[in-house]
């Protein structure tokens, strides 16, 4: 069998254009092709002749083998992933089909000098049957390629699908965002609006209530302190039967609210529960103009809280209620302490007892209110126990009026029942309790 063309120009030595000698040796041809490719390959060689034992290969013997550590090198010292696993073994199957086709072209020359028909029938089908282990290698190759290519088309499809319908959304949002934009900026608008006309009418109820405030004087300031002092009153009433209900000890409590009393009459000692929340209500008391609005005209003052629980005087009313009532006290009275934690979150509740509260409460804070409107630099002012009753400061409480006929007698204060008010031209008295020398400490 004849050699083609293009075999025919081939040479194995890579330094040289001439053609092997026929004394040269295979094994040295083979050991000079490994020294110039420096290429640790794993084959098998098809001749008898044996190799130089100084470039001995590994010799692989199935898809189990292993290498050993010292043949491994630099490939075992590191992990790989599979495709970069496939693609060596790739590489080694095609570097030994090269390998074993330029032994099969050593055979073929060997074959020719001598001249063996034999031989070179024999050569000639290896170096056929390695081209065409090369064209498949080539073939496997090329369609691996197109396959990755088509997977990669495949995937930047579904990628550009996905970011059109991404684009898609970002445009709607967009468009969502712009409109919601437009409406915030509409409703921004007619808020201000809104707090323009809402400033506008708090002037213009100011104003009136200015005006309608204006034709007011102390005596009109005193009638009213009389009637804070009865709304305290009012309330110290259910508050002292939720005591006697819940077997509180009186004369204790008393005792304790203002210590070394000498009381006229046992029933005087509701005076120093009035005293008691009195305090509480005119603690940080502020004389400031406030909005008024109908309040006083409600029956239920409930309902101003529930319309507005924001308010000012819903502000007033929950600390006034948490300084007023001891959570003890409310626990005693209810068994819990629902009114406080209720009041204490804003929410106002309707039960008897803290409609009571809220009625006294809204008379203290009107009086605050109208003492901003009409004396601005008002001051309030109390009496110390064991002062000396001085009427032109202070009065005594109602069921010691007859009292203030005895003009030759000397009486101490017992505690303040009611604070009083210095105004810019006179004064509003205190409201006190007194007693004389001569009362023991019992009850009449």
């Amino acid at each position: 069998m004849g050699l083609d063309s293009d075999y025919q120009g081939m040479e194995f030595a890579a330094s040289s254009n001439k053609p092997l000698k026929p004394s040269a040796n295979i094994s040295e041809i083979v050991s000079k092709f490994a020294k110039v490719c420096k290429f640790r390959s794993i084959g098998v060689f098809h001749t008898s002749e044996s190799v130089d034992h100084g470039h001995v290969y590994p010799v692989i013997a199935g898809d189990n083998a292993r290498l050993t550590d010292g043949e491994c090198g630099e490939f075992c010292a590191k992990k790989i992933s599979p495709e970069r696993a496939v693609l060596r073994v790739e590489l080694v199957q095609l570097f030994d089909t090269l390998l074993a086709l330029k032994i099969a072209y050593v055979k073929l020359q060997e074959a020719h000098i001598p001249y063996d028909p034999v031989k070179v029938r024999f050569a000639d089908e290896e170096v056929m049957f390695q081209l065409d282990t090369l064209g498949k290698i080539k073939k496997a190759y090329e369609e691996k390629k197109v396959k990755e290519a088509n997977a990669f088309s495949a995937g930047s499809a579904r990628f550009l699908a996905e970011v059109n319908v991404m684009e898609q959304q970002l445009e709607k949002l967009k468009s969502q965002a712009k409109n919601k934009g437009r409406k915030v900026a509409s409703l921004r608008k007619k808020l201000q609006e809104l707090e323009t006309k809402n400033t506008k009418l708090a002037e213009e109820i100011e104003e009136r209530e200015r005006e309608m405030f204006a034709g007011l004087n102390h005596h009109s300031l005193e009638s009213f302190v009389r009637a804070v002092g009865r709304a305290i009153h009012d309330f110290a009433k259910p508050l002292i039967a939720l005591m006697k209900h819940s077997d509180w000890d009186l004369d204790q409590a008393a005792y304790a609210i203002q210590s070394s009393v000498v009381y006229a009459k046992r029933s005087h000692k509701k005076y120093a529960f009035e005293a008691y929340i009195a305090r509480r209500m005119f603690r940080g008391f502020l004389q400031q103009p406030c909005f008024l609005g109908n309040i006083m005209k409600l029956d239920d003052p409930i309902v101003a809280l529930t319309e507005d629980p924001r308010s000012s005087f819903a502000e007033f009313c929950r600390d006034k209620y948490l300084l007023v009532v001891h959570p003890r006290m409310e626990e005693s009275f209810f068994g819990d302490l629902d009114h406080r934690n209720l009041v204490a979150n804003g929410i106002h509740p309707c039960t008897p007892f803290y409609r009571a509260f809220v009625r006294m409460a809204r008379c203290v804070w009107y009086l605050q209110a109208l003492i901003g409107y009409i004396e601005p630099e008002a001051e309030i002012f109390g009496v110390k126990q064991g002062a000396e009753f001085v009427d032109v400061y202070m009065e005594v409480v109602d069921e010691l009026k007859e009292y203030e006929v005895m003009d030759n007698e000397r009486y101490k204060v017992e505690f303040m029942v009611m604070p009083g008010f210095m105004l810019k031209e006179s004064l509003i008295r205190s409201q006190v309790y007194v007693s004389r020398g001569e009362f023991s400490n019992g009850w009449r």
